[in-house]
């Protein structure tokens, strides 16, 4: 309501308001004279707010809006995988900006809304990867690997590259001949609790957690393996198991997975820098420093978790979801199966898993989308390299996806850091306890609670889902 009320152009297309006194619906940034709020609704979709009655505005025409798309995507995507192929002939965010047509402030907003990041941090982490690929496809010095993808100095590339890594060029380079890498850990890196929420489902098909270290099976580059993680004190030993050679690609991808997983691939400081000038925030976020958003192993895993955890309780969800494992008939590796691929749920017979207490909805979600990506016409996977806006519509667009399903799949998922899962049961209970409030507070007052925490929401509901569990160890405490 706070952005209707703004006319902030940026939420065009993200939500419509409808007007119930005069029956038409809006975009954000409308310059009609506004409503009393009590007569305004909000909708996620054009159909939602036709289905209710109304009709489009002739001012800001929201349908010709929707129905050209946003040109911002278009743009945000077009400098994205300029980028990506060619990070090397970017040397400032000057740079970007300039290929962009647009200035320094119109690109921090367009990288904020679309990449729920700033322009620098994006073009830095596009010049890992360009490295990342060549270390390991090449035999190529590391000082001309760090001045062709833009570096200025090999100093410079190697500080970097450990910071978005975890590690070094050259153990990056070691991964071509073995199946062991180490991470390394940040001083703030809260070893118990990770491994607790690693571990919260001891029956888990996938995942496995003794003491310090984790198990999980996953699919590696199109091969099921199993990662083995031992968290140290300052260093991950990460190892991978395969039933046959590992490739490059396989270990590529197992070290990602790695670094999602421990949730190592977005840095809290800025967040929670910024947290310690507010009170309330400061409040909220001191008692777990370091606290980090742990990452699925895929998309699809995501996915298949936000439907099957709707409206039911947290045991019968671990359950429901061990039967999907069991009925997809996944490849077991040492008593572990990695995530049932789209093809496999798709196959599942919907009358065995109605048997496992799967609801009629819930098979049709599940397999609906399933179906969708096996046969092309859902690239999820490729979503998280691209506008989280375009993201959230096409995640929406999906039957049994509302606001919750599509902020979790894109914050576990596809790893975005602005995401705010609007109607989730703990959230609001830890709003209400957090703040002191009378009562829970509804759809449109959560919303307004974590505006002021944008553009880290993700974080912040990270750390208000974790404000509702015991109390947290202190430091001495954490290190294993």
């Amino acid at each position: 309501m706070a952005r209707f009320l703004r006319r902030d152009r940026a939420w065009d297309g993200r939500f419509l308001t409808g007007v119930i006194t005069t029956g038409i619906y809006c975009l954000a940034s409308c310059p009609a004279r506004r409503p009393k709020p009590e007569n305004v609704r909000i909708f996620r979709s054009e159909p939602e707010a036709r289905g209710a009655g109304l009709r489009p505005c002739k001012r800001c025409r929201p349908d010709r809006f929707l129905a050209a798309g946003d040109p911002d995507i278009a743009l945000y995507d077009a400098v994205h995988r300029a980028i990506a192929a060619e990070p090397g002939a970017f040397a400032r965010v000057a740079d970007v900006a300039a290929r962009a047509g647009v200035g320094a402030t119109r690109l921090n907003e367009l990288f904020r809304r679309h990449g729920h990041t700033t322009p620098l941090l994006a073009l830095q982490r596009a010049k890992v990867a360009a490295a990342a690929e060549r270390l390991l496809t090449t035999d190529d010095r590391m000082l001309d690997v760090a001045l062709d993808v833009g570096f200025a100095s090999q100093s410079v590339f190697h500080d970097n590259f450990r910071a978005v890594t975890g590690t070094t060029p050259r153990a990056y380079r070691a991964l071509r001949d073995g199946v062991e890498f180490a991470l390394e850990l940040p001083a703030d890196f809260r070893h118990r609790d990770t491994l607790r929420q690693l571990g919260r489902d001891p029956a888990a098909p996938d995942q496995r957690v003794d003491g310090r270290r984790c198990a999980k099976a996953l699919w590696l580059d199109g091969v099921p393996g199993v990662l083995e993680l031992d968290v140290r004190a300052r260093v991950a030993r990460c190892a991978v198991r395969l039933r046959r050679r590992a490739s490059r690609g396989v270990m590529a991808a197992a070290h990602l997975a790695a670094l999602r997983l421990l949730g190592l691939d977005a840095d809290p400081g800025p967040f929670e820098r910024r947290a310690r000038r507010d009170p309330d925030q400061r409040r909220l976020t001191r008692p777990r420093p370091g606290l980090r958003v742990l990452r699925n192993g895929s998309p699809f895993e995501a996915f298949c978790w936000s439907v099957i955890g709707q409206q039911i309780n947290l045991a019968l969800a671990f359950r429901c979801r061990t039967a999907m494992f069991e009925l997809a008939d996944s490849p077991r590796l040492d008593g572990m199966s990695p995530h049932p691929t789209p093809a496999a749920v798709a196959d599942i017979a919907p009358a065995t898993l109605r048997q496992r207490q799967f609801s009629g909805r819930k098979i049709e979600y599940l397999q609906d989308t399933a179906r969708a990506i096996e046969g092309g016409e859902l690239a999820l996977d490729e979503l998280a390299d691209g506008s989280a806006v375009h993201a959230e519509r096409t995640l929406l667009a999906l039957r049994g996806v509302g606001p919750w399903s599509s902020n979790y799949v894109m914050m576990r998922g596809f790893g975005f850091g602005d995401c705010a899962p609007i109607g989730d049961t703990g959230i609001t209970a830890a709003l209400q306890a957090w703040l002191e409030l009378v009562e829970r507070p509804d759809a449109a007052a959560t919303e307004r609670l974590l505006a002021p925490f944008s553009p880290y929401r993700s974080l912040a509901c990270w750390h208000l889902w974790r404000s509702l569990d015991r109390p947290e160890p202190t430091e001495t405490e954490e290190t294993p």
